[in-house]
């Protein structure tokens, strides 16, 4: 059992071990002897019902019985009784070998099989099962098979949830029973099987069920984990719904032909440069979803009047599952500042747009914007500037007289959904509620998974209510109980770590007001390449993770230097940055930065001072194409895989991330890997860089 140290094997039991060691190795002789040959004899399927008796983890004595089984019955036309026969031997080898471990996978994936043949009764299984449940309640092979059997009998999941109940109801530390109740639970509620509907019932008294497990032992992990999944169905949506797009809802976007922001009455957060004709339109749903198209979504608007629109699921796997999504729209080029274009975007009307659990999204939403073009004043192209990160080169953002009110711009970005009013006051109700037990009980004891689960109580909270109060009420405690879980339980410290950027992050970007404290100005703030000088500086908090994309789709520039990023996952969503510093952080590997490949607009680049090459093993090069895959459309020629004197294939993750990307400014100064030989091989497969590591290439 797990937690049980081992004991030195005493001499009688040594000897024994010896002896089993050599049965096994004669019987093993033999069953691969009649493997190789395809022998399929009684004999021969005796050797192996003995081998397996003594090991049953020997996965290729179970699939050569497979064999076996469907020689025989290609042999000739056997009659009823004989094919009963057959598949009866499988069940008692199968019985045999669980005798000697009931927790063999082999052995359960075996007995799975012949029922599936349906000529064997299951009604002998139920018993089985019972005996072996007994023996040990949390058996999960046992329970996995349970849910087999239950589906081919028939039975009803009403009754495998009573039975998960008696279970429980005898011994709360049946983690078993509580997963295997979740599944049945979760299958129930997604029908609305009659008495599992409305949800918030169902939900009031599976609290009631988990609370006495909880006060009862609340060092057991078992009912901890139940109520997590509890907690988790009681703040999520089941149905997928947007929550935030750029441009954001009632707003005015300005579109800048021109290098240079120099009219103050413009508000840098409605403004966006572009030199391509396009600028894009970003959704964001509170959960990733499929089936996003012109079809399932609609934009009436002249900048798009004669073309179908083409949306993109932002995903680093490829993915057609996502939870954000791109489409582009033109804008006509003008002489003169042009008149207001309206775009109207309507989602869900139609139907198609499914969750990845497969929630439809049921409440049609809209959102309207309006398009402004300003014309060319200065030349386009020059690049003759290098953005500098320096302290002096910022100014903390203050508005002018003439400028939009920048909080109302922040706070368009929330989409707020009205259906969901009578049940979010349900939620609410019930986290408050939750929360009052838990303070009560962590009053009494001292529990690690007690205060990391009124950690996730007061961020759910947090959350539900952010939408109408505009503020997170307990961000300061969440973050002390992360602060002080780092302390108590060090093995999981990064875990807290994370969570405990992501809370802060979630209080940066809450309100409008909150977020403008961490708004600079780069530079004069009135002429800047870029086209937006605006700069978002989340630098030097300690951030080990990145979220609240949702609040940040307009920022254009991004400090996230002086953290301890060792991932920018889910950056992707954010598709106007144009400049980003993540110099001074823990990314490991070029594979860290997959989510830059998706960011087109994208053209300064700091990741100096990392540890990109200190580590001889990069845990995420998994997660990158290679020459060995056909995950990407790259031509590894034998003309490719040599550029220059360097071969392509020892860089290939740098050339996978850097290939499509058009930089112009780019400082990878102070990484192990960073020699003059990858320097050169990125001048090359970069072929729009100006500047590297502070000089001007010529």
């Amino acid at each position: 059992m797990h937690g049980r140290p081992r004991k030195d094997p005493k001499p009688e039991d040594a000897a024994a071990s010896v002896a089993k060691a050599e049965k096994l190795r004669s019987l093993q002789s033999q069953f691969l002897s009649n493997h190789h040959n395809k022998i399929y004899t009684n004999e021969a399927l005796e050797v192996s019902a003995k081998l397996l008796e003594v090991n049953p983890e020997y996965y290729t004595a179970w699939n050569f019985r497979k064999l076996a089984v469907e020689h025989r019955l290609s042999l000739s036309d056997p009659d009823p009784d004989s094919i009963k026969s057959i598949f009866s031997e499988e069940l008692k080898v199968v019985e045999s070998a669980l005798k000697q471990n009931f927790k063999s996978y082999g052995a359960w994936h075996h007995r799975k099989w012949v029922l599936s043949k349906g000529h064997s009764s299951i009604d002998h299984e139920m018993r089985l099962l019972d005996r072996y449940q007994k023996l040990d309640p949390r058996n999960f092979h046992a329970w996995d098979y349970r849910r087999f059997v239950a589906a081919l009998m028939n039975r009803s999941e009403v009754d495998e949830l009573r039975y998960t109940t008696d279970m429980i109801n005898s011994n709360f530390s049946n983690y078993s029973a509580w997963h295997n109740r979740s599944i049945l639970l979760s299958n129930l509620l997604q029908r609305k099987v009659q008495g599992f509907f409305p949800k918030e019932v169902v939900l009031n008294e599976e609290y009631e069920l988990v609370h006495q497990a909880l006060f009862t032992d609340p060092d057991d992990q078992s009912g901890w984990f139940y109520y997590l999944w509890l907690l988790d169905q009681t703040v999520k949506a089941d149905a997928p719904r947007l929550v935030s797009s750029w441009p954001a809802r009632d707003s005015n976007l300005i579109i800048l032909e021109d290098q240079c922001l120099d009219d103050c009455a413009l508000s840098p957060f409605n403004t966006f440069h572009s030199d391509s004709g396009t600028f894009p339109l970003i959704v964001y749903f509170n959960q990733a979803v499929e089936g996003v198209n012109s079809s399932t979504i609609s934009v009436e608007s002249v900048l798009n009047a004669n073309s179908e629109l083409n949306w993109k699921p932002l995903s680093t796997n490829n993915s057609q599952t996502a939870q954000v999504w791109v489409t582009y729209l033109n804008y006509p080029k003008v002489d003169v500042h042009s008149e207001a274009y309206p775009v109207e975007v309507s989602i869900g009307h139609s139907g198609g747009i499914i969750s990845s659990s497969g929630f439809h999204y049921s409440h049609p939403s809209r959102f309207a914007f309006k398009v402004f073009a300003r014309p060319v004043k200065t030349p386009i192209g020059h690049g003759g500037e290098i953005i500098s990160w320096q302290d002096g080169n910022f100014a903390l953002y203050e508005t002018s007289p003439e400028e939009p009110n920048p909080t109302i711009s922040l706070d368009q970005l929330n989409i707020k959904d009205d259906n969901e009013k009578t049940s979010s006051e349900w939620r609410a109700e019930t986290i408050a509620n939750e929360i009052a037990l838990f303070r009560e009980l962590l009053s009494e004891i001292s529990c690690k998974i007690g205060k990391l689960t009124l950690a996730r109580l007061l961020k759910a909270h947090d959350l539900l209510l952010s939408p109408c109060a505009n503020k997170m009420v307990y961000s300061e405690e969440v973050i002390n109980l992360y602060s002080d879980l780092r302390t108590l339980d060090p093995p999981h410290s990064q875990f807290y770590k994370d969570e405990h950027s992501l809370t802060l992050l979630q209080q940066i970007t809450s309100t409008g007001e909150s977020l403008l404290r961490y708004c600079f100005l780069h530079g004069d703030g009135t002429s800047s390449f870029i086209g937006n000088s605006m700069c978002l500086r989340l630098n030097n908090l300690s951030l080990s993770r990145m979220g609240s994309f949702e609040r940040l789709l307009w920022v254009q520039m991004l400090d996230l230097s002086y953290n301890e990023l060792r991932s920018i996952e889910g950056l992707e969503a954010m598709q106007l940055l144009s400049c980003l510093n993540l110099s001074n952080n823990k990314l490991s590997g070029f594979t860290a930065l997959g989510p830059l490949r998706l960011l087109k607009s994208l053209k300064v680049l700091d990741i100096s001072c990392n540890q990109i090459g200190s580590h001889s093993i990069d845990t995420t090069r998994y997660m990158c194409s290679s020459p060995l895959c056909h995950t990407e459309e790259i031509d590894w020629g034998r003309d490719e895989m040599v550029t220059g004197d360097v071969n392509l294939a020892n860089y290939w993750e740098a050339f996978v991330i850097f290939r499509g990307l058009s930089l112009t400014q780019l400082d990878i100064v102070g990484n192990a890997v960073a020699d003059e030989k990858l320097k050169s091989f990125l001048v090359k497969i970069v072929p729009t860089l100006k500047w590297l590591d502070g000089g001007e290439l010529h």
